[in-house]
């Protein structure tokens, strides 16, 4: 059998191609941002996950093979010190010399205030950061100020659950792409490719929530911690109240007399639970009501990594909604 043999030198002229390029080695904070990067890197690379499916950012403890995915990082892409304050020192110890982007500090982001109240006021969005400027228009009043003005004032008090916006992922998108290229020229082109074709199907699933949300709207929830309200404002869906501030501790006894009051006197149809927490909590709030439950999850954490958990992580916490209300 005869064999064909490839020239040394197009040997050599393969192996110089893209395909053979040096990729970066990117390090990501929690799954939806993994997927945003994953959709960028599409055809050339895929980032490592720091906090595991299941697990809360908030709180967490490094396994080694994720301390050395950050040793080895060439970037690192996280939402913030906020939802992470044990990142913040696990990057500065051990990627230093990683080019390192905290996504809420991105020019043009919309950037909301932590609610601490148990009950939401309908109008739950109009007490933004105090850094925003009056002379905004409405839309304008959500988005982040330049990074002169972001005081350490009102980087405590803003909610880090910045990615269940929309809105916010498009923006990032092409804050993910400029830092690949910049780190990767070579493939620039299809990084802002993918982050062209990243916007386009998010718009795409924007309408679809949209769509799922109409048939719902006007009917009332509450969620079991206060990590939705990107979702909400994006999609004109507020809340009713939460359970708990966070999932980083437990509410207390007045807390969720309130928030049973409510449930129980204005007819609150639906009592959101997380699939990581105390269902007992959930129980309580409904006892004595005909309000219904459902299990949202703001990280996606039954879904598959990759590109497509993002967009089926807004489908699927409108559909969840939908069957609850």
């Amino acid at each position: 059998m005869s064999r064909t043999l490839i020239p040394l030198s197009l040997t050599a002229t393969l192996m110089a191609g893209t395909a053979f390029a040096e990729v970066p080695k990117v390090t990501v904070d929690i799954a939806p941002i993994h997927s945003l990067v994953s959709r960028v890197m599409e055809g050339v690379g895929t980032p490592d996950l720091i906090v595991q499916p299941g697990a809360s950012p908030h709180r967490y403890h490094l396994r080694p093979s994720e301390a050395q995915s950050l040793q080895d990082a060439d970037l690192v892409f996280w939402v913030s010190a906020r939802l992470s304050p044990w990142l913040e020192e696990a990057i500065e110890t051990l990627a230093d010399d990683a080019n390192t982007t905290e996504l809420m500090e991105a020019d043009g982001i919309i950037e909301l205030s932590s609610r601490n109240d148990a009950l939401f006021e309908k109008h739950v969005h109009g007490d933004h950061d105090d850094h925003s400027e009056d002379e905004h228009s409405d839309h304008d009043d959500h988005a982040k100020n330049e990074h002169d003005d972001h005081d350490d004032h009102a980087h405590k008090k803003s909610d880090p659950h910045a990615w269940l916006s929309p809105k916010n992922a498009m923006t990032w998108l092409n804050v993910i792409a400029g830092q690949l290229s910049a780190a990767d020229p070579e493939n620039a082109g299809t990084y802002f490719a993918n982050a062209a074709a990243g916007r386009t199907e998010i718009e795409a699933v924007m309408a679809e929530v949209n769509a799922t949300l109409d048939t719902v709207r006007g009917s009332q929830f509450v969620v079991f911690h206060d990590a939705y309200q990107y979702f909400e404002n994006d999609f004109n869906f507020p809340a009713a109240g939460a359970i708990s501030i966070s999932d980083a501790s437990d509410p207390s006894p007045a807390r969720i007399a309130e928030i049973q009051a409510r449930v129980a006197d204005e007819g609150i149809d639906c009592v959101l639970s997380e699939p990581q927490f105390n269902p007992g909590l959930v129980a309580t709030v409904l006892d004595g009501t005909e309000a219904k439950t459902g299990v949202a999850d703001p990280l996606g954490s039954s879904l598959e990594l990759g590109s497509a958990l993002y967009p089926q992580l807004l489908r699927d916490l409108s559909s969840t909604l939908a069957k609850c209300l």
